[in-house]
């Protein structure tokens, strides 16, 4: 075997894993040292993808795209595995007050109220000044604001498959201009509540977080002197999940070729692009069987880490934001500029909205820390949304910061119909219409959600 730099199988994905390490550390550096790049709180991973598209264009580096593509692809079920396999926390009360449900239905909610803005201004533009566009692509506004880059790059991708040129970048630009929204218009409403005396004047300063051993090992886990790395063992679980989600899906989808070709046309495109589903399904399904085995004595210990599964996540979503970002083809998108700001004006505020209205409803204790930690999420990820939380909620009292994470689990069965919609709306114009009137009829059953149970006045 050729182990010099003439094999380029062998050493072209250290290049591109590389230049995208490099591109964070720098970008990382660049916010901690300029006040007005960490005034934007712009994410460092959000930082180092416009980075490494710039240097791509103005051509000082070379990138592999269908490389940084598969990067997007895999990063958003790795990401999601990790997190489904963590072990939760005590959440008695927030399930007594059905917080987590209510906060699954906002997130969908937001999702329902992006798509249907979308879809009214693409087909408005197709009936008028662009009727060459394809119709169904305002259904990517909540695929990238409400879901990142992630899913923005599958749907988008799909979507070209179907005659949707520039369908991939059109989704990624999307996703990219959501996190500006959440950094600079959350920023912008943030400073004008302040100013207006509804939020408190919080001082904040960078300091180091201390990671406890309490954190770090939970009662019951494999003990540091173990052989096998805990690290390790976090990595194999989530892979062998991924693996297990391969397998599965080609079964499906191979099996409905077999038996039913037509439904494989329509779905087979939708399990493949939703893959981070079956994966966190799977991975939740996986967490029940050892916790059933811990209870029936079969197994000693607890094999997941809380913490490094964080951890892994985290390093998943960092890679698949700067490579989605980066992969972005500026001239794809040279016909569809005129949608592509429409619709992103649009998310912005049509999100802000329907999130003052549902949070006030949802979060009358705490409303301002759950809307604008809300609206970071419905337009970024979720780590933009707790970094909006943390300029009122710098100690993250409030449990606004844990509605993040248990609405988006309610929020992954609520989204199941977002799903069938997306491919639905693509088949053509009159399915953009029924898909539309869909839309607003779950819409006003996920209001419903929200306006159920007790009401109680904003504090």
């Amino acid at each position: 075997m050729d182990y010099s730099a003439a094999n380029a199988a062998l050493w072209n994905p250290i290049m591109q894993i590389g230049l995208i390490a490099v591109i964070i550390l720098l970008a990382n550096l660049l916010r901690r040292r300029i006040p007005f790049i960490r005034n934007t709180m712009l994410p460092v991973a959000v930082l180092g993808g416009f980075l490494l598209l710039v240097l791509k264009l103005v051509g000082i580096v070379h990138l592999d795209l269908p490389f940084l593509e598969t990067l997007t692809y895999h990063g958003i079920a790795i990401g999601f595995i990790a997190l489904s396999l963590r072990v939760p926390e005590n959440t008695a009360e927030m399930k007594r007050d059905r917080v987590g449900l209510k906060s699954g239905a906002v997130i969908v909610g937001s999702y329902m109220i992006q798509a249907a803005a979308g879809l009214v201004i693409t087909l408005a533009l197709s009936y008028t000044v662009m009727p060459d566009l394809f119709k169904a692509a305002g259904i990517l506004l909540p695929m990238g604001f409400g879901q990142g880059p992630g899913q923005a790059n599958n749907i988008g991708s799909s979507y070209e498959s179907m005659g949707f040129v520039g369908g991939r970048s059109f989704g990624l630009a999307i996703a990219a201009a959501g996190y500006l929204c959440a950094c600079i218009v959350g920023v912008i409403y943030m400073n004008w509540l302040a100013k207006k005396g509804k939020l408190p004047q919080v001082k904040r300063h960078d300091k180091t977080e201390k990671v406890s051993l309490s954190i770090f090992q939970h009662e019951g886990e494999l003990p540091v002197s173990e052989s096998l790395d805990r690290l390790s063992i976090q990595v194999c679980l989530v892979i062998a999940v991924y693996l297990v989600t391969y397998l599965l899906t080609r079964g499906i989808t191979g099996g409905l070729a077999a038996a039913a070709p037509g439904v494989a046309n329509m779905v087979n495109s939708l399990l493949w692009g939703f893959n981070f589903i079956i994966g966190s399904a799977l991975a939740i399904a996986l967490r029940t069987i050892l916790k059933k085995l811990r209870a029936a004595k079969v197994m000693e210990h607890q094999y997941q880490n809380n913490y490094l599964l964080s951890r892994s996540s985290g390093l998943a979503f960092d890679i698949m934001i700067v490579a989605g970002i980066a992969s972005i083809e500026i001239e794809d998108l040279s016909g569809l500029m005129l949608p592509f700001i429409l619709m992103v004006i649009a998310g912005a505020v049509v999100t802000l909205i329907h999130l003052k209205y549902v949070c006030a409803k949802v979060y009358p204790d705490y409303y301002y820390e759950g809307l604008l930690s809300m609206y970071g999420m419905m337009t970024g990820t979720i780590s933009s949304g707790v970094l909006l939380l943390r300029e009122i909620d710098p100690q993250l009292k409030t449990p606004a910061a844990n509605n993040l994470v248990l609405g988006s689990s309610f929020g992954i069965l609520l989204g199941i119909p977002l799903l069938i919609l997306v491919t639905l709306a693509a088949k053509s114009a009159l399915m953009c219409f029924v898909t539309l009137g869909i839309i607003v009829v779950y819409y006003l059953l996920l209001l419903a959600i929200v306006n159920s149970g007790r009401k109680r006045k904003q504090s």
